[in-house]
């Protein structure tokens, strides 16, 4: 089985959230269990310095009424023989950011991926590939499908589309639509409330859909974004497929970004790495106030509006708390203030680092994630591999791989809360605290037991395997 995963973004080349590290661990992933993958994402900047490159073909793209030239390079994932194509043109891609500056998209978003979803296609007939199945991500790259209806690209080929994040769309004005170079007739599926909408044009169009938890695939065809309605028309052809980890990249014995490794075996590395994230960062280390990490997009969906709330409230508790992340100007302002504020007790690392990304999560004791709603989620999985007990809302990814811990029966892996509300988060933290200070025999077998659980992808790439044969069947 021959198959193309497009990507806007992959890891470690280009990351802006866990898309990246999906369209990376998959292909790795299906790679073992036989599947002839390559990838497709663009050559954006900085990609040089992280892989070998080999340039392998040159073509022109076309993006509305004119042409864009297109230099193909041929890298590698990490680790693996899967190769990885990136689509180099400098004017789209040759950027400071992956999709925009101060919070929003570049104004040519629409071209950008244009670009990409045509340039992906051209480069199957360049190279001469007979391919199976073209898996596409997101709104980036829901334009495939229709492509592949229209004649362009493999013959036969069949289209799974993968919702990663509903929230974003692609929404465009109708007058851009002439940059996809689709006649009105093949547009009409992409049409929502006056305007262009990319990713319900994907939703109706590929042959098969995914999202990346099941409990998400049930929540949207309640609340869609606005699109539920056209997800139940889909309902058939859509399933949840809960994404995971790669333990090559996020395993605490091996992780080469740690100041100290560890295991379940001999855990006093886990300790190291508090005390040392705590000197780096300048935060108080006297006593044993429990050090609770975040790292996140800073959007309104990751519940920082509860954060914000009733942050003197979770101070009180006598915690010390580290964010990574970037996003909202407002939020990053807002915690950037509170660690001037508190500079003792609190620290915000208001950047992309995957360094700090990995220690923060090796150093806390507790991994906040009060999200609004969470497709799948990664970090919860990595909190549990790495001994840091999650406390988050019970919705999407989040609510199928966290549950609650019953001091009755000693069965659980974290700490949870279902009503989106400050004071249930922090009730369900207050919970894990409580516990964290007056049990820590306790605490270490729930912490114990995170650990050992298994949420690999070797399960999840089954599942995409069987899914693609599933569309294969289909074909005429």
């Amino acid at each position: 089985m021959r198959t193309v995963l497009v990507s806007a973004e992959v890891s470690p080349f280009a990351k802006a959230g866990g898309l990246a590290d999906v369209a990376s661990a998959l292909p790795r992933a299906l790679n073992k269990l036989g599947v002839d993958v390559r990838v497709v994402m663009p050559k954006f900047r900085g990609v040089d310095a992280k892989t070998s490159l080999e340039e392998v073909a040159r073509f022109p793209v076309t993006v509305g009424k004119g042409y864009e030239e297109c230099t193909v390079y041929r890298g590698r994932l990490p680790a693996s023989e899967v190769p990885v194509f990136f689509l180099g043109n400098d004017h789209y891609f040759d950027r400071a950011q992956i999709y925009g500056e101060g919070g929003g998209d570049y104004p040519d978003a629409l071209e950008r991926f244009v670009f990409l979803s045509r340039g992906a296609l051209r480069l199957q007939e360049e190279l001469d590939w007979q391919v199976d199945i073209i898996h596409v991500n997101d709104w980036h790259t829901s334009l495939i499908p229709t492509y592949l209806k229209a004649g362009l690209g493999p013959r036969n080929a069949r289209s799974v589309l993968t919702i990663h994040n509903l929230a974003y769309q692609g929404v465009f004005p109708r007058e851009q639509a002439g940059i996809t170079g689709l006649s009105d007739e093949l547009l009409a599926p992409f049409e929502h409330e006056g305007k262009l909408n990319l990713l319900r044009g994907g939703i109706l169009q590929a042959d098969l859909l995914t999202t990346v938890s099941p409990s998400y695939a049930e929540e949207i065809l309640i609340s869609g974004e606005g699109l539920e309605g056209d997800l139940r028309s889909r309902r058939s052809d859509l399933s949840g497929i809960l994404n995971g980890v790669d333990y090559t990249v996020w395993n605490p014995h091996t992780d080469r970004h740690l100041w100290a490794n560890y295991s379940t075996e001999d855990m006093s590395g886990k300790g190291e790495n508090k005390r040392q994230l705590l000197l780096e960062l300048g935060l108080d280390a006297e006593g044993r106030a429990p050090l609770v990490g975040m790292i996140s997009r800073l959007a309104e969906q990751k519940g920082f509006d509860l954060i914000m709330a009733s942050f003197e409230r979770m101070l009180s508790l006598g915690i010390r708390f580290v964010l990574l992340g970037t996003g909202s100007p407002q939020i990053e302002e807002f915690f950037e203030r509170a660690a001037e504020r508190y500079p003792k007790q609190v620290a915000a690392l208001i950047t992309f680092s995957e360094q700090w990304a990995h220690r923060i999560e090796a150093a806390s004791d507790i991994f906040l994630m009060p999200s609004r709603f969470e497709p799948c989620g990664l970090n919860q999985m990595y909190s549990l591999r790495y001994g840091t007990v999650p406390v988050v809302r019970a919705t999407g990814g989040l609510r199928d791989t966290v549950h609650e811990y019953d001091p009755d029966t000693g069965s659980g892996n974290g700490f949870t809360f279902t009503d989106y509300s400050a004071q249930e988060m922090l009730s369900a933290l207050r919970r894990a605290i409580s516990l964290y200070r007056e049990d820590q025999k306790e605490w270490s077998r729930l912490r114990d037991r995170g650990m050992r659980e298994d949420h690999s992808w070797e399960a999840s790439a089954r599942k995409y395997r069987y899914l693609y044969e599933e569309a294969l069947a289909t074909r005429a």
